[in-house]
């Protein structure tokens, strides 16, 4: 939703339509206002779903609404905008010429919603289960982070391999440091699934905890890991010429003489250097920069969430034991 004032509830806002909310009804369903942001890919969607951001409180039933609304349905504008290049090579543009969704704002005015694609209407003790499910979900999602950052290691080892340098002291040390983030973040990732939990409808559901602090611990560290890589990269990550200026007659024997290295001819070192840009230095790496740390919550969400979900009591009790106080002897105590 839009939330205008962040420090006003939904009821409280100047504007009642921060919110998406319920403006009418009749016998046949409701009628919706509204806005939702950051939508991924709803332009070429058949439906969108929808559901309250956030927990509703009593007097707030208009905006613990659920629903689902044809794309197409009178009275949805859709305001898109896109990271996809605009350049005709799509080879400068290797990920995001081939992998790219919009991402709209999308605005309702007074849109029907016929009862039977309503599935939450007014109950607020629920509207917080969708939000929190829909978080949980986004946050699993993102954190797949097994084979994507282990790529990363490897973008890093080749860029080194191919400028001579894989064996030096100090490269060494960074892709070590580059290979605990990749390792740390899938044994997190690996925890949600181990640690998942069986809903009453039978469906399993990753571990809420350990979902979050990896999402968490990804997001804080990712831009450190990408310096690395840039820094073993070097400038060329942002300045080598495109592969249509190597296809030249009059610049590809200048370019070889630069570019060519014992194992790697220089169209390899071309497509690298162009595959680390775009996935992180061009538009495409940006929007994932930022999306990666805003989807499914910010930082701050993660620590609320992780706050609410690690057992501090048994943590506080185990200290207990070991110090000898509330009641307890003092244990031996471990290493």
């Amino acid at each position: 939703d839009a939330k205008g004032n962040r420090k006003q509830r939904p009821g409280e806002q100047d504007d009642k339509d921060m919110y998406v909310h319920v403006v009418d009804r009749n016998s046949e369903g409701v009628f919706i206002t509204g806005c939702k942001m950051h939508i991924s890919g709803a332009a070429i969607e058949h439906e969108l779903v929808i559901f309250p951001t956030k927990a509703m409180r009593k007097g707030e039933e208009e905006y613990a609404i659920a629903c689902s609304v044809p794309a197409n349905a009178p009275g949805v504008t859709m305001i898109n905008t896109t990271y996809a290049p605009h350049g005709k090579d799509t080879r400068h543009f290797p990920v995001s010429a081939k992998i790219n969704s919009p991402e709209a704002y999308i605005v309702f005015d007074k849109v029907f919603v016929p009862n039977d694609r309503i599935f939450l209407d007014g109950e607020v003790e629920y509207a917080s289960t969708l939000a929190y499910s829909l978080g949980l979900w986004e946050r699993s999602a993102g954190g797949g982070y097994g084979d994507r950052v282990d790529r990363i290691v490897g973008l890093a080892a080749l860029a080194a391999e191919m400028a001579g340098v894989a064996n030096e002291t100090h490269i060494h040390e960074k892709l070590s440091t580059l290979m605990i983030f990749a390792t740390m973040c899938r044994a997190g990732s690996d925890a949600a699934m181990h640690n998942a939990v069986k809903n009453e409808d039978g469906n399993l559901m990753p571990s809420t905890l350990y979902t979050s602090a990896t999402k968490y611990y990804h997001a804080e560290l990712h831009d450190k890991m990408i310096d690395i890589v840039h820094d073993i990269a070097g400038t060329l990550v942002v300045n080598s010429p495109t592969l249509a200026d190597y296809e030249n007659p009059a610049m590809k024997p200048i370019l070889d003489e630069l570019f060519q290295v014992p194992g790697y001819t220089t169209e390899d070192r071309l497509k690298l250097y162009h595959y680390i840009r775009d996935t992180t230095a061009d538009s495409y790496g940006g929007w994932s920069s930022v999306t990666g740390k805003q989807a499914g919550g910010g930082q701050y969400a993660q620590r609320l969430v992780t706050l609410r979900n690690f057992d501090l009591d048994r943590a506080k009790d185990m200290a207990k034991r070991i110090v000898g106080v509330g009641g307890y002897d003092a244990e031996t105590p471990f290493i």
